[in-house]
């Protein structure tokens, strides 16, 4: 019998949602290590331009750690995860024990499959006494995609306390109920994401993934309209019920 993660691994690449993108500067964060800069959520030509302007700045200074961070970031969400890696590879040659470096990375190896080795490199990281709540949403989503889950939501309600309000987090939590086809606690957690601090286009967007697989499709159409065009709103739409019809969930949906 087929599991149900492997039904919604397509919902593994919306993992690790981040946190709203952040200018790139060299301020200090007084919130643990830096968020993490997602991406995702950009329409393609917009995302095509910024891994060619932060290429452009990592070629002048690799040594900038938050312009690696976001280049590798920018990486990631247009699919160059193994490229990601190794830019981040280099700099944790420049910054070895750095916290944000270190997050970055181990998101970076996730993104790329190599799970444990993440994890290895987040437990070296997260500090019992006084956690990193980035480095436990990681450390969350990379068991999820392991399919370990029940952890993964207990790493997550951690992260609550040490960072309550956050919006990546609540996503997540609701991404890993979403993994397990408990759709209705997906909702739930993801309608909270999108009214907290840092809430992006890519979390309202996966709001709508999960009504849409819901059988909802007109609020789910309406949802995506608010943060998409309109050809990429139908392609939305005919994916969603292409996931419906790999799992065989309409008459489900029709019951309920």
């Amino acid at each position: 019998m087929t599991s149900l993660n492997s039904f919604y691994r397509p919902l593994r690449t919306l993992m690790l949602a981040g946190v709203a993108v952040v200018a790139i500067s060299g301020c200090a964060l007084n919130r643990g290590s830096m968020p993490s800069p997602d991406y995702s959520g950009m329409p393609a030509g917009q995302g095509q331009q910024s891994v060619a302007e932060l290429t452009a700045r990592y070629k002048a200074n690799p040594k900038d750690k938050v312009v690696a961070i976001h280049y590798a970031a920018a990486l990631r969400a247009a699919g160059q995860s193994q490229q990601a890696v190794s830019v981040l590879e280099i700099s944790m040659g420049f910054y070895p024990r750095d916290v944000d470096i270190s997050v970055a990375y181990a998101k970076a190896l996730t993104a790329e499959g190599r799970f444990e080795q993440s994890l290895q490199l987040l437990d070296n990281v997260i500090r019992p006494e006084a956690p990193d709540w980035n480095a436990l949403l990681v450390k969350g989503a990379t068991l999820d995609q392991l399919g370990r889950n029940q952890e993964a939501r207990a790493i997550y309600a951690q992260a609550q306390v040490y960072a309550p309000g956050e919006a990546s987090i609540a996503a997540n939590m609701g991404l890993s109920f979403a993994m397990t086809n408990e759709l209705p606690a997906a909702e739930q957690h993801l309608r909270r994401a999108v009214q907290m601090r840092g809430a992006t286009s890519q979390i309202r967007q996966n709001l709508a993934l999960v009504v849409g697989l819901q059988g909802r499709f007109e609020e789910c159409r309406a949802l995506y309209a608010a943060e998409l065009p309109p050809a990429q709103v139908e392609s939305n739409m005919a994916y969603v019920r292409a996931l419906l019809t790999q799992q065989n969930r309409w008459d489900l949906i029709a019951k309920s």
